[in-house]
């Protein structure tokens, strides 16, 4: 048996041997599977004789191993079973044509037939002399190529006696000739070969023919006659040496170079020539790829059926004796050694030395159809079979050697040659990153997982968690291959790689060679660092397995471990937003471990994200009242508070808290909470009250009862800013009510009025009182009042007065009360016009804001005349001791004084007006009286004349007359009227009475 040398990959392993009994020098080699348990071995000798071997694979054969020997193989499991003598020269070759039980062979020129079994005796088959090379036809499934028996004629059904004598004596039937038109036949396989014989190359198919009785057949007893039909022939081929026909292309190697011939034309194409003229040329048909391999010195290169390269070059060691064909690799034999080259990569990927008793030329045999799994290699007096190790053997064993780059290659090649399952690609990937990681390397492990489609993220949870626990039962088991230790904690994942790695290095001081990473055993790590990269990693794994869809109680896993890493690692941040977000988190399983690793920011957001709200706002109250000094920043909370784009801690726990309590919908706990939210920050206390998120809103009722007046009242004495910021916010708690939920409750619009009053006399005692600060002071103020700015996007006075306007509902005397004695006098006027007190609002216009413009407008509302004589008295005589107001009263009568009576104007002025100022006006006031006079008197007189004109075309209409005797017709009707009443219309048509009614 031969021995392996030792190799990164075993792909073929030996099998079974053959060395016979009498020393034999084997000279042709052929394989043929009989079944899916027996492969027939048949070999040809030097002395000229066929020998039958049988390899039965049931039987046990050498367990994969890349140090197997002849000490440890079976015996006797490639059997012999018969041999013949075909003539007294050596066995050229043999073809095996299985789907019809025949074995052809070429020796001393001629081709000889005999049965597979080897049983019936062997025929000479005597039409063709000289023959050198035989090959097969063979024809490609995706491409079309020439069928010969569309131009062959048929066979007669009956055969003469003188014709079935030539088919005894082998003779052809030549198909262009006059024999073959008298044959009638049925194929039972389509068998073409190109034979090279005497310059010349004969295109020939063998036939079964059925036509034959029992005594007249031929060769087989147990089927039809066989006979081979002349297709064609190419004259002018001479020197053939080998030779492979695929489609329609022909392609010789002679001494000087390859050739490709066209069997349907004939033509002939040098494909290329032999550097050296010694060389031997060496053609061999790749069946699964269905290309050639031509062979150049050492170097194979692979061709397609047009004889154009198609992929890169083989390069062997030396010139190979013969080459085989299995799988996606190539078998070549020679310097008493098989060396197998991948035909994609050209890769070397094993070798093993064959060497025999003797030297001599090394045959290569594989199946004919190309399907087997089983190569043959015969040095002149052995013949070895090697069993190509099944893919799963060769990844496991390259696992094993921790060559996880070669697997992986492997697998990747297997399944884009369609030998393997994406499946399986999944299923090495996960294997390799299990073994990687109880190496300790971790990042390429999980590499490999996210690889793996088909890895489940329960297959993680043993390493992060310790059985048993909630997820225990969802663990898959047994789905390896058993190359790894079981799951365990990252923990002693890490300290028993440590181990391994210190007694690594005692064995290399020993001088024993190791698989532990070299790089460990130069540096051996840290633990520490050990231990955070495989967290890290691990959680990279989880990270990308939330993304997939899971089930509920995997996700629920995925989620809560992840947790537990990222509080491993203390990693805040990470902890804070997956609890934040929409998680699967176990709350049960995280609570205490939160609690006592005072992580409690991120367990409030476990609560507020699984709907636990008072819990979360218990943890927010607590963290609020002790919370540290320092500042954290919220971009989510940068354009919504005040001026700054930094929160102190106790204001960024009240804006939690507010984002909890704004989707809430509970009041007693809103109300609960409110209170202490105010006192950090008054804004966001008003956040709460105004959400439209919760479902259903607050009563207002109780939100207002709820505020203590009480504590406003001593706010108010103690600390006047807050209570300013206080009643902002309340205005605009009761502005949103108002405004946005359409509120009609006058109690409401009354406390707004009132709210409101009370800011606008704040804010206006502060704008006096900074009039008398330094420069500093009023930048402050000046910051104060763009705050209340940014509170209500308009001044706190021009709110007061628009509400005032435009509501109806509040009580006008109780916020009257409230303004009597400060400055705001148009909130005043507003109030006093709401309330009908025409003279105190235009005495508050004219006098007290001097607003001539206001008070003409309110006299114009008013509508009467007498409402601008009550404004120009006021002009003329303001009182308490203020100087008339002249030239409003001008300006007055100017505008409107064409609409009073000059008479009163004039007993209205005052004898201290100078008569200058009134002079025009007056004189203007009487040339409008007496235009307006005259102008009435002109449209009286036109009048009259449009009615004399009305009353002169009604008489003219009454005088018209019209004759009606009997046979006066109606016009609209066409009755006679007789008697009837009529009535005449203005076109003089005259219609009875009846249908003027209906043209009415």
């Amino acid at each position: 048996m031969a021995k392996l040398q030792s190799s990164s990959r075993t792909v073929l392993e030996p099998l079974a041997d053959f060395e016979p009994a009498k020393p034999v020098r084997i000279r042709s080699l052929a394989t043929s599977n009989s079944s899916d348990y027996e492969t027939l071995v048949y070999i040809g000798t030097q002395s000229g004789s066929l020998i039958l071997l049988s390899l039965n694979r049931n039987l046990p054969h050498l367990s994969h191993s890349s140090n197997a020997s002849t000490t440890n193989a079976p015996k006797n499991v490639l059997s012999f079973l018969r041999s013949v003598s075909v003539c007294d020269l050596p066995v050229d070759s043999i073809h095996v044509m299985a789907d019809i039980g025949r074995v052809l062979v070429l020796s001393d020129g001629f081709m000889f037939l005999i049965d597979s079994l080897l049983i019936q005796p062997v025929k000479k088959l005597s039409f063709l002399k000289s023959v050198t090379v035989i090959s097969r036809r063979i024809r490609s499934d995706d491409t079309e190529s020439f069928d010969f028996s569309e131009n062959l004629s048929g066979l007669v059904e009956s055969v003469s006696a003188s014709q079935r004598f030539l088919m005894k004596l082998g003779s052809g039937i030549r198909a262009n000739g006059g024999k073959s038109r008298e044959f009638d036949h049925l194929r039972e396989g389509n068998l073409v070969f190109a034979i090279a014989a005497a310059k010349k190359l004969v295109l020939v198919e063998l036939l079964l023919v059925n036509g034959l009785n029992r005594s007249d057949r031929e060769i087989d007893s147990s089927g039809g006659g066989v006979s081979f039909v002349i297709l064609k022939e190419i004259q002018g081929v001479d020197g053939v040496k080998t030779m492979v026909w695929i489609d329609d292309s022909i392609i010789i190697g002679t001494s000087s170079g390859y050739s490709l011939i066209s069997c349907v034309s004939g033509h002939s194409s040098l494909i290329c020539s032999l550097p050296d003229p010694t060389s031997v040329p060496h053609l061999k048909l790749l069946r699964k790829d269905h290309k050639v391999l031509l062979l150049v010195d050492n170097v194979g290169i692979i061709v397609n059926a047009y004889g154009q390269p198609v992929s890169g070059s083989l390069v062997f060691r030396n010139f190979p004796d013969s080459v085989g064909e299995i799988s996606s690799y190539v078998v070549v034999a020679g310097d008493e050694k098989m060396e197998l080259y991948h035909k994609k990569s050209g890769i070397c990927v094993q070798m093993a030395l064959v060497a025999g008793e003797g030297s001599g030329v090394s045959v290569v045999a594989d199946a004919e159809d190309g399907s087997s799994d089983l190569v043959a290699v015969a040095t002149p007096s052995k013949v070895i079979c090697y069993r190509k190790v099944p893919s799963e053997e060769q990844i496991r064993d390259l696992l094993r050697k921790k060559n996880f780059k070669e697997a992986i290659t492997l697998v990747e090649e297997l399944e884009s040659e369609g030998e393997m399952t994406k499946e399986m690609l999944s299923f090495v990937h996960a294997q390799v990153g299990f073994l990687l990681l109880f190496d300790l390397h971790f990042e390429e492990a999980v590499d490999h997982f996210l690889q793996s489609e088909t890895m489940q993220p329960t297959e993680i949870f043993p390493f992060i968690m310790r059985d048993p626990n909630r997820w225990s039962l969802l663990v898959p088991r047994n789905r390896y291959w058993g190359l790894h230790p079981p799951p365990a904690p990252l923990e002693d994942v890490v300290d028993d790689g440590l181990m391994a790695i210190q007694r690594a290095i005692f064995l290399r001081k020993a001088g024993v060679e190791t698989t532990v990473d070299d790089d460990f055993l130069l540096n051996p790590p840290c633990r520490a660092d050990l231990l955070e990269s495989a967290i890290k990693n691990i959680i990279r794994y989880l990270q990308v397995s939330r993304r997939k869809e899971l089930t509920s109680s995997v996700r629920e896993g995925v989620d809560t471990l992840l947790m537990y890493l990222y509080r491993a690692l203390n990693n805040v941040d990470d902890m804070e937003n997956l609890a934040s977000s929409e998680n699967s988190c176990i709350v049960e399983e995280l609570e205490t471990l939160l609690d006592e690793s005072g992580h409690l920011r991120t367990l409030a957001f476990l609560y507020a994200s699984k709907g636990m709200n008072s819990k979360a706002l218990a943890i927010w109250r607590i963290l609020a009242r002790n919370y540290s000094s320092g500042l954290w920043k919220d971009p989510a909370m940068e354009s919504e508070l005040l001026d700054t784009n930094t929160l102190s801690g106790k204001e960024a726990v009240a804006a939690e808290a507010t984002k909890i309590l704004e989707g809430s919908s509970d009041q007693d706990l809103v109300l609960q909470h409110l209170g202490w939210i105010a006192d950090v920050c008054q804004v966001l206390a008003v956040r709460v009250l105004t959400s439209e998120r919760r479902d259903d809103q607050l009563s207002p009722d109780e939100v207002t009862a709820a505020i203590d007046p009480k504590k406003v009242e001593i706010l108010q004495r103690t600390h006047a800013t807050r209570i300013l910021l206080d009643v902002t916010n309340l205005c605009r708690y009761l502005q949103w009510l108002i405004e946005d939920q359409d509120s009609h409750d006058t109690r409401f619009h009354t406390l707004y009025a009132l709210s409101l009053a009370k800011s606008a006399i704040e804010a206006f005692e502060t704008e006096n009182s900074s009039q008398n600060h330094d420069a500093g002071r009023l930048e402050e103020t000046c910051s104060t009042g763009s705050e209340m700015n940014l509170i209500f996007q308009s001044p706190v006075r021009e709110r007061l007065q628009i509400f005032l306007q435009a509501s109806d509902l509040y009580d006008p005397e109780e916020v009257l009360d409230l303004i009597e004695g400060s400055e705001l006098w148009l909130e005043k006027a507003i109030l006093y016009r709401k309330l009908g007190q025409e003279t105190l609002v235009l005495q508050i216009l004219a006098l007290k804001l001097e607003d001539s413009e206001a008070a003409e407008q309110y006299c114009a509302e008013i509508g009467r005349p007498d409402a601008y004589m009550q404004l120009l008295d006021m002009y003329l005589d303001p009182q308490d001791g203020k100087e008339p107001m002249f030239k409003a009263a001008v300006r007055l009568l100017h505008n409107h004084g064409e609409s009073l009576d000059p008479l009163q104007v004039l007993e209205t002025l005052s004898p201290d007006m100078p008569l200058q100022l009134a002079a025009d006006t007056i004189l203007r006031m009487l040339r409008a009286r007496l235009h307006h006079h005259r102008q009435g008197q002109i449209v009286h007189n036109l009048s009259r004349a449009v009615d004399v004109d009305a009353r002169l075309a009604r008489l003219e209409e009454r005088s018209r007359h019209v004759q009606i005797n009997d046979e006066s017709l109606c016009d609209s009707c066409h009755a006679r009227l007789g008697t009837k009443l009529f009535a005449m219309y203005p076109d003089d048509s005259v219609v009875c009475y009846k249908s003027s009614k209906q043209d009415i």
